[in-house]
């Protein structure tokens, strides 16, 4: 993965972002010599987005299937929610 440093993205600005992300779909900015932020291209943002929602959707699916669900009232599942609290 690329790396820009904070000065780096200070002096040169946008460029330096087009200039990473020209040969890799994701840049670590750095500051003081520490990783601390992640720049990428929109279109890889959506993408990776829409894989977390399939991967969250593949879960709901099998605890479904499996039978890891509570069918209730709001009521209910807000009783049940203080029971928990209260515990």
């Amino acid at each position: 993965m690329t790396h820009i440093s904070a000065n780096d993205l200070k002096t040169k600005g946008i460029s330096a972002i087009e200039f990473a992300l020209s040969t890799a779909p994701e840049a670590i900015v750095s500051v003081r010599g520490k990783d601390r932020f992640v720049v990428m291209d929109i279109a890889h943002y959506h993408y990776l987005r829409e894989c977390e929602l399939d991967a969250a959707l593949a879960q709901t699916r099998s605890d479904l299937n499996a039978g890891r669900t509570v069918q209730e009232s709001p009521e209910a599942h807000l009783a049940r929610l203080d029971a928990m609290n209260a515990a």
